[in-house]
């Protein structure tokens, strides 16, 4: 039994975007928002990035400024191997049934994190396309965004080029360096077509691996915190290391495994494995 109806079907396929609302429980979401400020209040005994994942780098993130008086958490890497909550969030959600209907019953779980934007951050994404950071040997692969808080216009909400799956695999590297970001020609060529994706808490925005997407700052005095969590297709395989590996990575989460790889075809330059948590760090050398 779908989840999603035929017209978003269609919609995503057209846009490689849609968003739906009530995505999780009113329980999972508490519970979301519960176990996040817990580490908004942890992060105010530490001055810099802290934690560990199973690769070595820093867990939690904080952004330039933060502070005791003035918490600025804006990256959690793989919640789901410390928090049975963001688990199975991850496992059972009904967002998982969603990506189902988008791109087949046989998925695993590629990464999750935890990003948030305290009111008056001014960490900034640059416009870039994920799948040029996780090349698969074919590219069903969503991202599923849940808004832990409501996202509006003025919080730093997504901003995506709908459509953009559809077309090129653009260049990430720019003399020499892997900047994590499309070029600025790249971004002028497509700066009139740009869309906000906002919405209560507890939506969901289902995002395609190859949409060129971003964000800004959040001006507001209000949080915007998200819990992404990436999905592919079980016939799909790695093709570079993954960026962002967990003690999950690979988990079937629906349906079985069929034994079987699937290719499409597509060119692109390998991606830089980022040195810290994120490539947050990566696009803020080259700004």
């Amino acid at each position: 039994m779908t989840v999603l109806t035929q017209t978003q079907i269609d919609a995503f396929w057209r846009d490689g975007v849609l968003t739906v609302e009530n995505a999780v429980s009113p329980d999972q979401l508490a519970a979301m928002r519960e176990e996040f400020e817990g580490w908004i209040e942890e992060s105010r005994a530490h001055q810099n990035d802290y934690g560990e994942t199973m690769d070595g780098r820093a867990r939690f993130s904080v952004e330039p400024g933060h502070s005791a008086e003035t918490p600025a958490l804006r990256r959690v890497q793989s919640p789901e191997e410390v928090s049975d909550v963001f688990l199975n969030t991850m496992r059972t959600a009904q967002t998982v049934d969603m990506v189902a209907d988008l791109i087949g019953p046989n998925l695993r779980f590629h990464h999750g994190k935890v990003n948030s934007k305290q009111p008056g951050a001014a960490t900034e994404i640059k416009f870039h396309q994920d799948f040029s950071f996780q090349p698969m040997t074919n590219d069903d692969l969503i991202t599923a965004l849940l808004f832990v808080d409501d996202v509006t216009l003025e919080n730093g909400p997504l901003e995506v080029v709908p459509g953009t799956h559809k077309g090129p695999l653009y260049s990430h590297w720019h003399n020499g360096q892997f900047t994590g970001a499309v070029s600025d020609d790249v971004l002028n060529t497509h700066k009139d077509d740009i869309v906000q994706c906002t919405g209560k808490a507890g939506s969901v925005c289902l995002m395609h691996s190859s949409l060129l997407h971003g964000s800004a700052p959040n001006l507001s005095d209000q949080p915007r915190t998200l819990y992404i969590a990436t999905y592919y297709a079980e016939d799909a395989i790695e093709l570079s290391a993954n960026h962002l590996p967990s003690r999950h990575t690979h988990e079937l989460v629906r349906g079985v495994e069929t034994g079987r790889v699937r290719c499409s075809s597509y060119e692109m330059e390998i991606p830089e494995k980022p040195t810290s948590t994120s490539f947050f760090d990566q696009q803020a050398e080259t700004a």
